[in-house]
C-alpha cells in the first residue's frame, strides 16, 4: 500500500512538472490585444462585405499554401455570393476527378458542390515547398487557437523586420511577436495594397488582416448567427413561459389560505 502511494505521488509530481513546462512553453509569446469584431456579443453579426473582402484576401494570398478542406464552394452563399458568382469562383479551380472509363484520373473545372482543393498533392509536397513545415488547413483555425480571431490577427500583424538584439533567430525563420517561440517559417504574408478592393475600403495591411480573420471566423463558425438567433428565441420563450407559470400559480393558490 505504501509503495502504491509513493508511486502515485511520484506520478502526480511528474504530471505537475510536465504541465508547468507546457504552460511555460505556451506562455513564451504575449497574449495579443483583444479586438472589436462585428460578431461579438449577444447581438453581433457578420459583415457580409467584410467576409467577401476576406475571401478575396484568402484567395489571392493564403490559398497558395493553405487549404480550406471543410468548405465547399456552395457554402459561399453564406457570405452573400449568388449562384452565378459561386459557379464562376468554382470554375477558377482545377479539381481532380475520376477514374474515367480508361481508369485514369483527370482534372476538370470546379463545381459548386466541390470542396476547396488543397494547393499541394500531399503532405510531403507541402513540406518540401515550405522548408519542411506543413501549412495548416485554415477551415477551423479560429476555433483551434486560444483567443482565436485575436490570435490570428496578432500573428498576421505581429512580424518584425529584425529580431530583438540578442535573440537567436534560426536561418529561414521570421520573427513574430505573437507566435510561440517567436520563430515562424511563414514569411509575412500581408502588406499594404496586397489585395485590391473595389468598394473603397482602405487597402492597408491591418485591414487585409481584419478581413481575412473575419472570413476565417465564418469558415470556423458559419452557424454563429443562427445559433445566436435561436438562443434569443429560447430566452424569450423562457421569459414568457415563466410569466405564464407564475400567473397560473397565483390563480391556483389564490383561494388557499397560507
Amino acid at each position: 500500500m505504501r509503495k502504491f502511494a509513493l508511486t502515485a505521488m511520484a506520478a502526480a509530481f511528474a504530471l505537475t512538472a510536465l504541465a508547468g513546462t507546457g504552460a511555460k512553453a505556451a506562455g513564451d509569446a504575449p497574449v495579443p490585444p483583444s479586438q472589436d469584431w462585428s460578431w461579438d456579443g449577444l447581438f453581433g453579426t457578420y459583415d457580409r462585405a467584410q467576409l467577401q473582402r476576406g475571401f478575396q484576401v484568402y484567395k489571392n494570398v493564403c490559398a497558395g499554401c493553405h487549404s480550406l478542406r471543410f468548405i465547399a464552394f456552395r457554402n459561399l452563399q453564406g457570405i452573400g455570393f449568388n449562384e452565378d458568382q459561386i459557379k464562376a469562383i468554382a470554375a477558377d479551380y482545377e479539381i481532380e476527378d475520376g477514374p474515367n472509363d480508361d481508369g485514369d484520373m483527370f482534372t476538370r473545372p470546379g463545381k459548386p458542390s466541390d470542396y476547396f482543393p488543397s494547393p499541394f498533392a500531399n503532405e510531403k509536397a507541402a513540406a518540401a515547398s515550405n522548408g519542411g513545415a506543413i501549412p495548416p488547413d485554415l477551415s477551423l483555425m479560429n476555433k483551434a487557437r486560444v483567443a482565436g480571431p485575436d490570435y490570428v490577427f496578432g500573428l498576421l500583424t505581429g512580424y518584425e523586420e529584425e529580431a530583438p538584439e540578442g535573440f537567436d533567430l534560426s536561418e529561414g525563420k521570421h520573427y513574430n511577436h505573437y507566435f510561440p517561440g517567436h520563430q515562424i517559417s511563414m514569411a509575412p504574408p500581408l502588406y499594404d495594397e496586397a489585395v485590391e478592393y473595389t468598394d473603397g475600403t482602405p487597402m492597408t495591411m491591418e485591414q487585409h488582416a481584419r478581413d481575412v480573420v473575419a472570413f476565417l471566423n465564418w469558415t470556423a463558425q458559419p452557424e454563429l448567427e443562427a445559433r445566436k438567433s435561436m438562443g434569443l428565441k429560447v430566452i424569450l420563450f423562457l421569459i414568457v413561459l415563466t410569466a405564464m407559470l407564475y400567473a397560473v400559480k397565483r390563480k391556483i393558490w389564490r383561494d388557499v389560505e397560507h
